[in-house]
């Protein structure tokens, strides 16, 4: 038996770099898989990478997806993607929160219109899309939601601060932090129920994705110093799918939490460190 089979699952930000590839992992290990993000079509975006092409590769690949537009940082906007998935596919045991928002702007400088949509899309939309399949989870008995974070979550420390080579990543390293606290939090009240396990993961390496090409993150999508999408696919892929009592409560990162399983061998990952780097993984 596949590893997915008989689950549905929700996966944000699918259109593109991480989320893509983790809808398509799901879907290959026998998921039901409802993608989501702001761009149905190519050319939607400035990015490439659409739903349309993540769920037309689901498909032709023999899997099953369905693919939802919606701007999670509004929170109707959440609840009606949700319905949309049961509509689907019924219940939902699995939720991948991966849709993340940042513009690289020094604090004194960001637009406090953009910190709080920023903030709606990686701290909000997280809770109010758990809060929402959480139901469906504990009449199950069992279900997993993964929140995905970054190395950015980890601050600078405490100063004096001779590298003043900063990036404006301060939004996104606090909405990380909060994502983590989050994570734990939501953990240890879901803990009572057995079966249902909520964790987090980082990249271990920048992960070469339009977006961080865009950001000039990498040097592009071939970029070897970088840790390939595939691996925080097989890392979400482990936390949703081993027992709870495993992994619920973790926050991990990709290498760490897959050679602690054995899923790839001691040292295979090479690149660029990400922990307390500052550096975003969308």
């Amino acid at each position: 038996m596949q590893k997915m089979t008989g689950r549905v699952a929700i996966v944000t930000g699918a259109s593109r770099g991480i989320g893509q590839a983790i809808a398509e992992l799901f879907a290959a290990e026998d998921a039901k898989v409802v993608c989501v993000a702001r761009t149905l079509n190519e050319g939607d975006h400035r990015l490439k990478g659409a739903l349309a092409s993540t769920v037309g590769g689901i498909k032709s690949a023999g899997g099953e997806a369905t693919a939802v537009a919606a701007d999670i940082s509004s929170e109707a906007e959440c609840l009606r993607l949700v319905e949309a998935a049961r509509t689907a596919y019924g219940r939902i045991d699995t939720l991948v929160n991966n849709a993340a928002l940042n513009y690289y702007i020094p604090t004194a400088e960001y637009p406090t219109n953009r910190w709080i949509k920023a903030f709606a899309v990686n701290v909000h939309a997280p809770f109010i899309l758990a809060k929402a399949v959480l139901p469906d989870m504990v009449a199950l008995g069992r279900g997993a939601i993964v929140n995905i974070s970054s190395g950015s979550a980890i601050g600078p420390g405490r100063g004096p601060y001779q590298d003043q080579t900063v990036r404006g990543g301060v939004m996104y390293g606090a909405s990380k932090a909060a994502l983590e606290r989050f994570t734990q939090g939501l953990a240890q009240e879901m803990a009572r129920h057995g079966g249902i396990a909520v964790s987090c993961v980082s990249p271990s390496r920048v992960v070469p994705t339009p977006g961080t090409v865009y950001h000039k993150l990498v040097d592009g999508l071939d970029d070897p110093r970088g840790e390939p999408p595939s691996m925080m696919a097989r890392a979400a892929l482990l936390l949703a799918s081993e027992p709870a009592e495993k992994v619920n409560g973790r926050v991990t990162y990709s290498q760490q939490i897959l050679e602690e399983f054995g899923w790839i061998d001691k040292g295979v990952g090479r690149g660029i460190d990400t922990v307390g780097s500052g550096y975003s993984q969308i």
